[in-house]
């Protein structure tokens, strides 16, 4: 259903059943999937993919031209899942970086007027609230909340199952299956009753917990709190997840200390 005062360009790719209102903006270069519903005054950029039965509201912007300086005009895209959510007045740019992406995961949940910027990577079943900013270079693992007006900070990495209260401004990076509030941002605790919620058991959530013991409570460098760790809790695809999103961001994660040497 495309009516006639929308603009599609001719060289857009339109799944079956897709649902086009009046006064939205299809330019050149742009594929939307099966089943998917585009609102009034919606702008969808050259270089984007839209995947099947997804909704964008009014007034979004999906793969706008990124608002960095090194980009130049290169060629690049914005690619969104199936499933996914976009609410009024969410903008989302375009990579910097000639051939490459920014993307939004499958059934993602993106709240209006949030912000998603250049080359970040949104996994899937992610919830973005209202007036989230994201700078550019980030990438926030599935099923993670950002509450409403958090800021995350260019290369910041969320883990996945991590809860970010609104407000926070976080500028490091956020280990999995955590609760991160206040500013400076700091640990608040595990995101116990969602993982009880989607199916993990009682031992998981409490080697979890374990585990964050070691990290925040015990006095002692992110260094020996990694040692302990692994020394403390049973070997998991949980805590192997933990330790090794640690490791792999250098030891850097936020509310923890990097200087603190045990005795």
């Amino acid at each position: 259903m495309i009516p006639q005062n929308c603009h599609v360009d001719p060289s857009a790719k339109i799944g079956a059943n897709v649902t086009i209102h009046p006064f939205a903006f299809i330019d050149q270069d742009v594929e939307i999937g099966d089943n998917t519903v585009i609102m009034p005054f919606t702008s969808i950029i050259r270089g984007t993919r839209i995947g099947a039965n997804c909704k964008v509201y009014q007034g979004a912007i999906i793969g706008a031209d990124p608002q960095d300086f090194r980009w130049k005009g290169q060629e690049t895209y914005c690619i969104i899942g199936d499933g996914t959510t976009i609410r009024e007045n969410v903008i989302i740019n375009r990579s910097i970086n000639e051939g490459q992406a920014t993307r939004i995961g499958s059934e993602c949940f993106i709240m209006a007027k949030s912000h998603i910027g250049h080359d970040s990577v949104i996994e899937d079943k992610v919830v973005v609230g209202n007036g989230v900013t994201i700078a550019g270079d980030v990438h926030v693992e599935c099923c993670s909340i950002l509450s409403s007006n958090v800021i995350l900070h260019e290369r910041s990495h969320v883990g996945k199952w991590a809860v970010i209260k609104g407000g926070c401004r976080v500028g490091s990076n956020v280990p999995p299956f955590t609760i991160i509030a206040h500013n400076p941002a700091e640990f608040f605790g595990v995101n116990a009753w969602i993982m009880k919620k989607h199916g993990f058991g009682d031992d998981e959530i409490d080697d979890v917990a374990k585990a964050y013991r070691h990290l925040y409570q015990s006095g002692t460098s992110v260094f020996n709190a990694l040692q302990r760790i692994e020394a403390d809790v049973a070997p998991s695809p949980n805590r192997d997840a933990i330790v090794n999103f640690i490791r792999k961001n250098n030891l850097r994660v936020v509310g923890a200390h990097l200087d603190v040497v045990e005795d």
